[in-house]
């Protein structure tokens, strides 16, 4: 029986990605070495991080004056690495979920910060609008897709200070205009890579304007110096979103995602919204997530979620657990995930409402 993957992260990867990968780790570029035990300064894996580099800048469009860097620690150490590194005297934040309260937590250790509106009232099913973002601000930080919650911000803001954002799980779902942006950052383990790499898009001129003093491995100015050659990099993951990134300009890049993207989540929601059994936690179709669809039982059939979950795993739908604080059900639609892994647990919701 086929399996349909829609865990939220560590999440699908495109089979490219992992044959190309698995195949490396028992000879990577005909060195008759593993990629787990050759140098990360050899000319071969300089030339994976060149490359992942410059597909990096050329699916997004970045424009000059940006560096991609890659590090370790996952986006919760860029909790605290943007703060370090841009909060001067305050920062603004848009709380949307459990991604951003925690960037929030991070960022009040070294300065004022203004939550300039919170989604928090609703248990988060909504993105909040009609917030000013105060000028003064030295950045403003949003968290573009929430796995937990369901929602995500679908356009590119327009902010009066240098605008962060956390795109860890939907970089590369669509077409992004990195030059309002001061920081892009993500962990890979959604939509790029194996869980171990974070990548950041960093605006040079953002940099050198606080006073405090940094250490050197969270200072984003001694991994764009050294080309994410600081310390040791992690060579693996690296090789693997190197693939991933091969794998999406094959498939027509981020602008063909997208339309997949759309059509993927639109079938779902659309079963979800017509299925008697079934609703989706975000009312409003404007703030769903195109990435992680998240819906319950509808009232009057909640004592049915755990046949449900049953009747779907014995079909092979995997990881369409909600998580604990949302309940029901979660299916991530991630880039490498099929159409037909779509399709599949739509009829899977049709069979199951034929039962009831």
């Amino acid at each position: 029986m086929k399996k349909h993957n829609f865990y939220a992260g560590p999440s699908i990867l495109p089979q490219y990605t992992i044959e190309n990968t698995a195949n490396a780790l028992h000879d990577f570029a005909g060195m008759g070495l593993s990629l787990m035990e050759i140098s990360h300064r050899s000319k071969q894996f300089i030339a994976v991080v060149e490359e992942a580099q410059a597909l990096f800048k050329e699916l997004l469009n970045i424009p000059e004056g940006y560096t991609v860097i890659f590090l370790g620690g996952g986006a919760s150490t860029q909790f605290c690495m943007v703060p370090y590194n841009l909060l001067g005297k305050k920062a603004a934040y848009l709380n949307t979920g459990a991604w951003a309260k925690k960037a929030i937590k991070e960022a009040k250790i070294f300065g004022e910060v203004a939550v300039v509106a919170t989604s928090e009232d609703k248990n988060f099913n909504y993105i909040p609008k009609g917030y000013t973002i105060p000028k003064d601000a030295d950045y403003f930080h949003i968290t573009t897709n929430n796995t937990i919650f369901g929602t995500e911000i679908l356009h590119d803001i327009d902010s009066p200070v240098p605008l962060v954002a956390d795109m860890s799980s939907d970089i590369f779902s669509r077409p992004v205009d990195v030059s309002k942006y001061a920081i892009i950052y993500g962990g890979a383990q959604k939509n790029l890579a194996p869980a171990g790499v974070t990548f950041a898009i960093v605006k040079h001129d953002v940099l050198g304007k606080v006073d405090r003093a940094i250490p050197t491995m969270l200072k984003y100015q001694t991994h764009i110096d050294k080309e994410s050659m600081f310390n040791t990099p992690p060579v693996v993951p690296i090789f693997a979103a190197l693939q991933t990134l091969k794998w999406l300009k094959e498939k027509g890049g981020v602008a063909e995602m997208e339309k997949i993207n759309i059509k993927k989540s639109g079938m779902l929601y659309a079963e979800i919204d017509r299925n008697k059994l079934f609703k989706a936690t975000v009312p409003d179709p404007a703030d769903r997530s195109r990435m992680n669809v998240c819906f319950v039982m509808n009232e009057g059939y909640e004592a049915h979620e755990k046949a449900f979950n049953e009747f779907a795993t014995e079909r092979g739908m995997i990881g369409i657990k909600g998580h604990r604080d949302v309940g029901g059900f979660r299916a991530s639609l991630y880039n490498a995930l099929p159409l037909e892994s779509v399709e599949a647990l739509v009829k899977v919701m049709q069979d199951f409402e034929k039962t009831i």
